[in-house]
């Protein structure tokens, strides 16, 4: 081998070179293999587009998550109580009553 330092710099560039091309090859063999292995060999999904609600729905919505938002801190005959409610007076009525017995808990 020759001594020379250049050529040996020269030689071990070239080595490094080829490594390089080597796992660039590499890389470009595993990606699609990846992919196919991440989307199972289905479809990318679209995203779901939201629906448009109108003043009522959305209000109902609010409605509905206050009332789940109060009844899950209550025990379960706290909660049959309030569902008693809900179902002869209403969502609102049953809200104010879940309230009501959440305060007492504490």
């Amino acid at each position: 081998m020759d001594s020379h330092p250049r050529s040996r710099i020269a030689q071990e560039m070239m080595d490094v070179q080829r490594a390089v091309r080597a796992l660039a090859g590499s890389l470009r063999r595993l990606v699609p293999l990846l992919t196919a292995a991440a989307t199972n060999g289905t479809q990318p999904e679209r995203p779901r587009r939201r629906p448009r609600l109108s003043a009522k729905a959305r209000a109902s919505l609010v409605l509905q998550g206050r009332y789940m938002g109060y009844i899950r801190q209550l025990k379960p005959r706290q909660k049959a109580q309030v569902r008693k409610v809900k179902d002869a007076k209403g969502v609102r009525v049953a809200i104010l009553r879940a309230r009501a017995l959440r305060g007492m808990e504490s």
